[in-house]
């Protein structure tokens, strides 16, 4: 049984790694490229775009793929709509597999945006020395603003345009809270931008910003394609691959043990 994981997240290698353990399956993660040495799961790996839906409704069918798990970044808007695509074309099971997004706490102080042109304008009205953490695609966006001092963290340089008063900040989660404490403060950020990536690896920073009395400006997520049935954890994904996943010429897969 041929697996196809969208992948790009720590979910994604997870369950690449529950998947390629049974001799059973056949599991390849795509890549969407976008990170210059990105952690490869195990099992066949491909990166790169498929060259829209119809792109990736070909290769699942020379493939011989019997299920798609989109297993990408909550973010990741069009690949998604391009996997529900590919799969109605091509015939073959579809699930999405999303971390929880993240939930205020009490002491939070967060204003929701609805993309990053809104938490742009947010920003104007609300501080000064701003932390984005929104990765660096997308970055133009901000470049407008040309009174704002912008500490940008991101995996990979971004490239032109940005915003004018900037520093980079180059690295990948998992962060820790005394590291984004540190960072706050050494900074003298008064306002954080993240968008509702959820998950453990980089939520610190909502931790640190709680405690410095700091406003978050929180970009919330897309909608998954409707239809598309959605799980929140590896396990459950795997779980999926052995009961709805398999048809009359599909059968199920044991995946409790090897």
């Amino acid at each position: 049984m041929h697996v196809l994981v969208l992948g790009g997240t720590t979910e994604a290698r997870q369950l690449a790694e529950l998947l390629h353990s049974h001799p059973r399956l056949r599991v390849t993660s795509s890549l969407a490229g976008r990170v210059a040495a990105p952690r490869l799961p195990p099992g066949e790996v491909r990166i790169g775009g498929f060259g829209g839906a119809d792109g990736m409704a070909r290769w699942i069918s020379e493939h011989a793929v019997s299920a798609v798990i989109d297993a990408t970044h909550p973010f990741a808007e069009t690949i998604s709509f391009n996997a529900a695509g590919a799969a109605a074309t091509a015939h073959v099971p579809l699930l999405a597999l999303r971390r929880p997004g993240w939930v205020p706490g009490e002491g939070d102080d967060w204003r929701e945006a609805g993309s990053l042109a809104e938490a742009a304008e947010a920003v104007r009205g609300t501080g000064r020395r701003v932390f984005l953490t929104t990765g660096r695609l997308g970055l133009g966006t901000f470049a407008h603003i040309d009174d704002a001092f912008f500490l940008v963290r991101s995996v990979d340089a971004p490239e032109p345009p940005c915003p004018p008063h900037m520093e980079l900040l180059l690295d990948r989660g998992p962060f820790t809270l005394d590291g984004e404490r540190e960072i706050l403060a050494r900074h003298h950020i008064d306002v954080l931008v993240t968008k509702d990536s959820g998950g453990t690896a980089t939520a610190p920073k909502l931790t640190a910003a709680r405690e410095a009395g700091i406003p978050v400006i929180v970009v919330r997520r897309p909608p998954v394609p409707e239809g598309v049935p959605v799980v929140a954890t590896v396990e459950e994904a795997a779980e999926w691959v052995v009961t709805a996943a398999p048809t009359e010429d599909r059968p199920a897969v044991d995946i409790g043990t090897p």
